[in-house]
């Protein structure tokens, strides 16, 4: 759990009020049950605060408020997408949604703990990544936060029909405690028969709704196998491993069904839930299997896949350091991020982030224990018995050091079994989990943004860095623990191939090194990209028989502009002032539809004040798309960034991407005059499609 209290400045009595008493309405609850004398429970006494307005909403066609949701139970998740124990709790919210669709409203208000956390289109990526199929309120600037008094991420609060709150707690919850005391409340209310419950379906516009048939969807992290010339992707959001020839990058095999699920047995009928860390001993490749809280053990000859420890449940208490978690197999971990392996074959490094500790597995013993990390949410160094890591996430082991992406204090720490201590080696060296930022330089100057994943050469004298949510990847000097960035343009990230001066990434979140080349897993933009060190040149992984990933029979994205960067200036545009709208037609190929199992977006920006768009993003439904604008006298430049999915109509098995920056000039002035503002986009086929 993340604690914020700069952010906590507010209304503080009403969390003196109503935090933490779920654990009393239970304990109530059980022993009386729902009834009308016992009301303290179920009755709230202070109004919800309105939202205010001007926020972005995902999952609904327009913002919703509090008075409109009268009737309804309001549940409230105060989140931020980075933090494992907000993350922990989608499985549990998604359950309550599905048990209470009628009655109880869920709501994710976005408090973003990370500046990158704080875009919308970041938030987006996020609901589909996770699945969310309820409202989610960009929250950016702690309005609603603040109303609330909050100071923790994840934190709940309850709001009764009648629009009050009446309860609240902060930490995760078990689905148990949730359906046990909204279960009463309804109860409760349904008792009264005053008929104030409203189970009226709530209309909902959801954003991440289908497959959008990527050969990889948000794979977490990558492996090259330089010895085997093999490439190993955890494909996260399609639960399977993907092996590709490291040369051609032809598809040799998949393990995995694709389905999500937590199933031993044959590789092609095996099911695993978003793995992201791998590691390859022999002919054995370790997975940790985050969702499933387990580390899976796949025998490539055998193409058999076993489950090693975990057993598909989240543990409710942390490991104590150095004593062994016990039987393997029946003990619940917690979100097991990153694997490496250490000198000893027989030595696996997990990063267990739901943990905030390393766990050192020992695998011809049968036994695991916390090997770093006292299990406290913290960034401390020195000794490793009483060290403290903040969600560690990548590892990678060189010549008796296991570097760690700790992911929450943004930093890279070196560990040394043998001297029995942690440092800092990228980023700041103060005990803080909100110093963060984006700055090259030495330990204690530089600055990480939750960076995910760290990798290196086998000699280990270049550690390269996944600066995450900085979209870059950077190189430290493990001599002088100098950080400096090597690719990306930072910012709110982006897709482009190229040299250093040009190519982007977007969350990038896995990195392996093999015989000078860098493999990327580029998460956000479901592709692993490959830096060449030596040219200076990113490129990205195309798949020769892109056929064998096909995941939805419907639809399969296998290319089209998507990294080429296209940027489009248009001739100024002389405009009346007032309100008016933008027409974007999309001129599609004979033969090409638009692909409606995925959300194509118009986002819209403009600078110099003339032309203010009433809105920041639109989704293509169909080949014309309007943007209402205000225009004042003056001038500026409306910026479109458009991507489109589209697809075959004869062969819908194949799809493309069109991507494309478009600037916009115009000039405002009062005796123009009125006309018909269009542009239009001529989608041209890439090559072999033409």
């Amino acid at each position: 759990m993340l604690n914020k209290a700069a952010a906590a400045a507010g209304n503080c009595d009403m969390r003196r009020v109503v935090l933490g008493l779920f654990g009393i309405l239970l304990a109530s609850a059980l022993v009386l049950g729902a009834n009308a004398q016992d009301d303290e429970r179920f009755v709230g006494r202070i109004p919800a605060p309105a939202f205010p307005p001007g926020l972005d909403w995902i999952n609904v066609d327009s913002p919703l408020t509090m008075d409109g949701l009268r009737g309804k139970v309001v549940l409230l998740d105060f989140w931020t997408y980075g933090c494992i124990n907000c993350i922990h709790m989608v499985p549990v919210l998604d359950e309550i949604g599905k048990k209470y669709a009628d009655e109880v409203v869920i709501i994710s208000v976005h408090s973003a703990k990370f500046s990158s956390e704080g875009q919308t289109e970041n938030i987006r990526q996020i609901v589909r990544r996770y699945g969310i199929d309820h409202p989610v309120i960009n929250d950016r600037d702690f309005l609603v936060w603040r109303s609330y008094g909050i100071n923790a991420w994840p934190t709940l609060f309850v709001v009764d029909p009648r629009g009050n709150v009446v309860a609240g707690e902060a930490g995760e919850l078990p689905f148990e405690v949730l359906d046990l005391y909204l279960g009463s409340l309804i109860a409760y209310y349904d008792g009264l028969g005053t008929s104030e419950l409203d189970r009226t379906p709530l209309a909902l516009a959801l954003e991440g709704a289908g497959d959008p048939g990527t050969p990889l969807l948000f794979p977490g992290t990558v492996l090259a196998d330089a010895a085997g010339q093999r490439l190993f992707i955890a494909d996260s959001n399609h639960h399977r491993i993907v092996i590709a020839d490291l040369n051609t990058y032809e598809v040799l095999d998949i393990i995995g069904s694709g389905g999500r699920g937590l199933r031993d047995g044959n590789a092609d009928n095996a099911q695993f839930n978003q793995p992201q860390g791998i590691a390859l001993q022999g002919t054995m490749l370790y997975v940790a299997d985050t969702s499933n809280h387990a580390v899976r053990r796949v025998d490539l000859t055998a193409r058999t896949v076993t489950t090693i420890a975990g057993n598909g449940r989240i543990s409710p208490t942390l490991a104590v350091f150095g004593q062994p978690v016990g039987d393997l197999t029946t003990r619940p971990l917690r979100s097991p991020w990153g694997l490496a392996f250490g000198a000893d074959p027989n030595t696996l490094y997990i990063a267990m982030a739901g943990m905030h500790q390393v766990h050192t597995l020992a695998l011809d013993q049968g036994i695991q224990y916390a090997s770093v990390g006292t299990g406290l949410e913290a960034q401390q160094n020195g000794p490793l018995e009483t060290s403290a890591l903040a969600q560690p996430s990548g590892l990678f082991f060189s010549r008796g050091d296991l570097y760690i992406a700790d992911s929450e204090s943004s930093t890279i720490r070196r560990a040394n079994f043998t001297a029995n201590r942690i440092e800092v080696v990228s980023g700041t060296v103060e005990d803080s989990l909100f110093d963060y930022g984006d700055i090259d330089g030495l330990a204690g100057v530089s600055r990480l943004q939750h960076a995910l994943g760290v990798t290196g050469t086998p000699e280990g004298d270049r550690i390269f860095i996944a600066d995450t949510y900085n979209n870059r990847i950077k190189e430290l000097n493990p001599l002088t623990s100098a950080t400096a960035t090597l690719f990306g343009l930072g910012g709110l990230g982006g897709y482009r191939d190229g040299d250093a001066s040009v190519a982007q990434f977007d969350e990038p979140g896995g990195l392996s090194y093999a015989a000078g080349r860098l493999y990327v897993a580029d998460t956000n933009n479901h592709a692993i990209r490959v830096i060449d060190l030596a040219s200076g040149i990113v490129s990205t992984v195309t798949f020769p028989n892109v056929e064998r990933l096909i995941t939805n029979p419907q639809v399969t994205v296998v290319g089209g502009n998507a990294a080429q960067g296209e940027v489009v200036t248009l001739a100024p545009r002389a405009l009346p002032p007032g309100e008016t709208s933008l027409n974007i037609v999309y001129d599609l190929p004979e033969g090409w539809k638009i692909n409606t199992l995925t959300t194509s977006l118009v986002e819209v920006s403009a600078s110099g004040g003339a032309a203010v768009p009433g809105v920041s993003a639109v989704a293509v439904a169909d080949e014309t798309v309007s943007v209402p604008f205000t225009l004042v006298p003056g001038e500026a430049v409306v910026t479109l960034e458009m991507s489109l999915f589209y697809c075959e109509i004869a062969r819908e098995s194949v799809c493309l991407i069109d991507l494309v920056t478009v600037n916009v000039p115009v000039v405002v002035a009062e005796d123009t005059a009125a006309d018909v503002w269009q542009i239009t986009r001529e989608v041209v086929l890439p090559e072999p499609y033409r």
